[in-house]
C-alpha cells in the first residue's frame, strides 16, 4: 500500500457494489428451460431443489420457501410460539428478524452482542429469560456463526427451541459441520445478495415429518391434497411456494457455491492485509477501524464489515459512504440498530438498553465482496477507503 493512498472518480461502468450476484451460461438457459417447458410455478424443480439441500445437510428435511422471512414465520409457528411468548434474539439484525416474532403475536426480547463477533452475547441470555420464554433466535452475522455448543447447551437447560437465523450463512461451518446439518430449526435466505441466491427464496431445514407436513401447509394456505380432487385445509397458511424458476437457479448456485466460497476467502483474505497494511502509514496510525473476526474456518465471508471510530472523524458514516460512491465504491449499512426504528420505540424499545449494538449500529460499513471481484478491485477499494478515511479524520485523532 502506497504512503499516500490515491484514486479518482471513476465512471459508472467501473463502479463497484458492495455486492452483486454471478449467474453463468448454464444458469440462464436452465432458466430459459424452465420457462419453456410451460411449468414455471412450484413443481419438479422445486422438488430437486430440495433433495439437493437435503443431501447437503446431510440427510435432513429441507422445504423451501419465497423468502428468508416466510422460513423463519413458518418455523416459529411450526414450534408453536404464539400470543404472549418470547423469543430472544438480537437487536442487530435486519429487521424481518424482530418483524416475524411480532407476526405470530410473540414479543422480542432484544440482548445485546458481543463486541468482537458483533452476534448475540450468549452470556447474557441466561438474565433475559422469564417464565414466557420460548425460543431463542440467534443471527449469525456476516456469516459468523454463534458458539454452537454454548447455544444449545443454554436452550437444553431451559428447555427453549432454538430457531437459527442463518439467512447469511449458508456454507459456514461449526466445529467442522455445516451450519443446516446440525441443531434445530435453521432458516436460510436466498436473497439476491446471498452467497447461493435463488434471487428471491429461503429454505428450512427441519426435524422431522411431522414438522415438514406442517411446513408444506403453511406455505400454500393450510392445503392437503387428497386424491386427484380431495382438498382440505386445517391451518391458516399463505402463500410463501418458491417458484421452478427460483429452483432452478438454486440448483446451478449449489453447483458452483465451492468456487464462489473459495473466492471469497480469498478476497477476505486480500482485504486484512491491505487494510492492515494500510493502516500502519503515518496519517492512520492509531486509528481505531476494527476490522472483522479473522475467522476462515467457521465463516462463509458473506460479507466484510469494518466498524469506523466516528469518533475519530470529522463526519458520520453517511459522508464517509458518499464520498466512496464518488469514487465509484459502493457500501452498505448491515444493520441499523433494530430498536431505534419507529415501530419498535413505538412498542417502548428504546436504543441505549443494548449499548454495545447500539455503538456497533452507528458505526459498521460493509464494504464491496462477492466472487466476481479481481484482487484489483479489493485493491481500489481498500486505497479509496483509506484515502477517505485520511480525509476525515479529525487533525487532533
Amino acid at each position: 500500500m502506497n504512503e499516500k493512498p490515491t484514486t479518482s472518480p471513476s465512471s459508472p461502468s467501473d463502479f463497484i457494489p458492495f455486492t452483486r450476484p454471478s449467474f453463468d451460461e448454464a444458469t440462464i438457459a436452465a432458466v430459459a428451460a424452465v420457462m419453456q417447458s410451460g411449468w414455471v410455478t412450484s413443481g419438479p424443480k422445486v422438488a430437486e431443489f430440495e433433495a439437493e439441500l437435503s443431501r447437503y445437510f446431510g440427510g435432513r428435511p429441507v422445504r423451501c420457501f419465497a423468502n428468508g422471512t416466510a422460513t423463519m414465520k413458518i418455523a416459529l409457528q411450526i414450534a408453536g410460539i404464539g400470543t404472549g411468548d418470547e423469543v430472544i434474539t438480537t437487536p442487530l439484525s435486519w429487521v424481518a428478524t424482530a418483524n416475524v416474532i411480532l407476526s405470530v403475536g410473540a414479543k422480542p426480547v432484544f440482548v445485546d452482542i458481543d463486541p468482537r463477533t458483533r452476534n448475540l452475547d450468549l452470556k447474557l441470555i441466561a438474565a433475559a429469560i422469564t417464565p414466557r420464554t420460548r425460543a431463542i433466535m440467534p443471527v449469525y452475522l456476516a456469516g459468523l456463526p454463534v458458539d454452537m455448543d454454548e447455544l444449545y447447551a443454554i436452550a437444553k437447560t431451559h428447555h427453549l427451541r432454538v430457531i437459527e437465523d442463518a439467512a447469511q450463512a449458508f456454507g459456514s461451518h461449526w466445529d467442522g459441520k455445516r451450519i443446516g446439518s446440525i441443531g434445530d430449526l435453521v432458516s436460510f435466505s436466498f436473497q439476491a445478495n446471498k452467497n447461493l441466491t435463488t434471487v428471491e427464496g429461503g429454505c428450512l431445514v427441519l426435524n422431522n415429518a411431522s414438522e415438514t407436513a406442517l411446513a408444506e401447509k403453511l406455505r400454500l394456505q393450510g392445503l392437503t391434497r387428497h386424491g386427484p380432487d380431495g382438498m382440505d385445509v386445517d391451518v391458516l397458511g399463505g402463500k410463501d411456494n418458491l417458484t421452478d424458476i427460483n429452483a432452478v437457479i438454486g440448483i446451478h448456485q449449489l453447483k458452483n457455491l465451492p468456487a464462489f466460497q473459495a473466492r471469497r476467502v480469498a478476497i477476505a483474505k486480500l482485504y486484512f492485509e491491505l487494510l492492515k497494511a494500510g493502516l500502519k502509514i503515518a496519517s492512520l496510525q492509531d486509528f481505531a477501524l476494527q476490522l472483522p473476526p479473522e475467522n476462515f474456518t467457521d465463516s462463509n465471508w458473506h460479507l466484510f464489515q469494518v466498524l469506523l471510530p466516528l469518533q475519530q472523524l470529522q463526519v458520520e458514516r453517511s459522508q464517509i459512504m458518499t464520498a466512496l460512491k464518488a469514487l465509484g465504491i459502493g457500501t452498505g449499512v448491515h444493520y441499523p440498530i433494530i430498536t431505534n426504528f419507529s415501530l419498535y420505540r413505538k412498542f417502548g424499545y428504546l436504543p441505549y438498553t443494548t449499548p454495545v449494538a447500539e455503538v456497533i449500529g452507528r458505526s459498521i460499513l460493509t464494504l464491496p465482496l462477492f466472487p466476481a471481484m479481481s484482487d484489483a478491485d479489493v485493491k481500489r477499494v481498500c486505497s479509496a477507503f483509506l484515502l477517505v478515511l485520511q480525509q476525515h479524520r479529525q487533525a487532533s485523532a
